[in-house]
């Protein structure tokens, strides 16, 4: 089917190419890492940051995933306030914002400080991310550069999410947790005069209007579908904050829908859904994301605070899992190629699915095996899995609405992390606190404390006579154990559902609509 193209007046045409070229790619793939990089680099640093600030199960996870989920909302709207009033002045002054965020973030005082930090962040992320592409599509007017350059671009947001883990780490294992965000600002410090004199700015010559409405309804109704899942998980979802904040939320999100779909130039061109490659293309890419940071989060709580590493060690764990993702970015076009976009889609989605089933024999023991190589297969399939679905979403559409297919590339990917480390997490914390069952000699005071999470079992633990502390801390690692398998379970489901569905509406050999061959 057909899809709509969008009643966009056409842009600036492009000038030459400018000689620097290369190095503008460098400096926004550089800003481009530091935005990607937070998604997951708190991942490892979770059992610090608890130990520090005493969160809340609930506010730990808001802590995580605020950051996407402030991210994937605000998206299309920055990139309509960039093609309004500049991209490159719209980078740099994501730039500033980042930086100030980072630094208040590193100083956290407590949980509420670090959430706000967080959702700070997540603005100056959602400001950066999609001016990168459109200053790579005026300083890259030759086709085959272009390609080269959003390949370039493209394993930087995969490299960036699967070394979070890794650099969080290294700098929580010989820092402290704060580290992870300081390290952000004499980076940024450095990219910022570079982007000031190297960037060139650019303009929509007919920019699509500002709906703030819509922005509004877009941000609430995703914050509070994740309040919802969060608070429904913990307290059950007829409790009354969250039944109301998921019944505000569909309707949020529900005229959000119907304002895209009745505006003459609507700020997400949602009509693009129509075509079913587009729309399962769309869902494997937010199913990608929600699997690899729902679950990455969980490999480095398990790694952590059951098998008892450092968070060095804890991260170097993860690496055939980065490593892969790498590689699955450097061998994506050829294998494109050879197979086409349903089988690598499909395939990539099934390995994963696949890989997820033997870490199920996962208990308190280390067993490196056990869980190196399944990372390899689950890093690999997913990032083939996300590339030809990124194929097939540009594909899918005319030239016209590639800006908004981009688009919504980019809103699934955050709205993947942010929803499965929130759908994810609350299930998992959920299973722990009801088989957290009876330990002898705990009082209903401490034991109502350690049913919280891992993280408070722990710290319970430690005031705990010896005897009476590891009962407990056994306790608490088999509720853990049994949560993080109960995610793996969810994770397969949905991942392997999602394969099948790529497999039967993703085209294997689709030609672009210009009548050429994909490349």
């Amino acid at each position: 089917m057909s899809s709509t193209p969008s009643p966009t007046a056409p842009a600036t045409p492009s000038p030459p190419a400018p000689e620097n070229r290369w190095l503008v790619l460098a400096v926004i793939s550089a800003a481009l890492l530091i935005v990607v990089i937070d998604m997951t680099v708190l991942h490892v640093a979770v059992p610090r940051i608890a130990a520090d600030l005493d969160p809340s199960a609930t506010s730990l996870l808001w802590i995580v995933d605020i950051y996407p989920l402030v991210v994937a909302p605000l998206l299309v709207a920055s990139g309509t306030l960039g093609d309004r009033f500049g991209r490159k002045r719209m980078l740099i002054l994501g730039l500033l914002v980042f930086t100030g965020a980072s630094l208040l973030a590193a100083f956290a005082w407590s949980p509420g400080v670090l959430i706000l930090a967080r959702a700070i962040q997540g603005v100056g992320g959602a400001m950066i991310m999609p001016s990168t592409m459109s200053i790579i599509r005026v300083v890259f007017p030759d086709r085959q550069e272009r390609v080269k350059a959003v390949g370039i671009w493209s394993a930087v947001m995969a490299g960036g999410a699967a070394a979070g883990p890794l650099v969080g780490g290294f700098l929580v294992e010989h820092f402290s947790w704060g580290a992870v965000f300081l390290i952000n600002v004499p980076v940024l410090l450095v990219v910022l005069p570079f982007a000031l004199r190297m960037l060139p700015e650019s303009r929509h010559s007919d920019p699509p209007p500002w709906d703030v409405r819509s922005v509004a309804m877009v941000t609430a109704g995703v914050l509070l579908l994740a309040f919802g899942i969060k608070h429904g998980a913990r307290h059950g979802f007829l409790d009354p904050q969250a039944a109301v904040a998921l019944l505000v939320s569909i309707a949020m999100l529900g005229g959000f829908v119907r304002r895209q779909l009745t505006a003459a130039r609507p700020l997400l061109e949602l009509r693009l859904f129509a075509n079913p490659a587009f729309s399962v293309a769309v869902g494997s890419v937010l199913l990608v994301m929600f699997a690899l940071i729902g679950l990455e989060l969980f490999f480095a709580q398990y790694l952590q605070l059951v098998i008892g590493l450092g968070p060095l060690d804890a991260s170097i764990r993860l690496l055939p899992l980065a490593v892969m993702m790498l590689v699955g970015s450097l061998i994506a076009a050829p294998t494109l190629r050879r197979f086409g976009a349903r089988i690598v889609t499909a395939g990539g989605l099934a390995a994963s699915a696949l890989a997820v089933l033997p870490i199920l024999l996962t208990d308190s023991t280390d067993r490196y095996l056990l869980l190196a190589v399944p990372f390899l297969f689950l890093g690999l399939g997913l990032q083939l899995a996300m590339i030809a679905s990124n194929d097939t979403i540009l594909s899918s559409v005319t030239a016209d609405d590639a800006g908004q297919a981009a688009a919504i590339e980019e809103t699934a990917y955050d709205l993947g992390g942010g929803i499965g480390v929130a759908v994810l997490g609350a299930i998992g914390a959920a299973v722990f606190t009801g088989r957290v069952g009876e330990v002898p000699g705990l009082g209903a005071a401490d034991h109502d404390a350690a049913a919280q999470s891992i993280n408070e079992a722990l710290t319970v633990a430690e005031r705990l006579p010896t005897e009476l502390g590891d009962r407990l801390l056994a306790a608490s690692a088999d509720a853990f154990l049994a949560g993080f398998h109960t995610v793996l379970l969810v994770a397969f489901g949905l991942v392997a559902v999602s394969a099948l569905i790529a497999a039967i509406f993703i085209p294997g050999r689709e030609r672009t609509r210009d009548g050429g061959a994909d490349d």
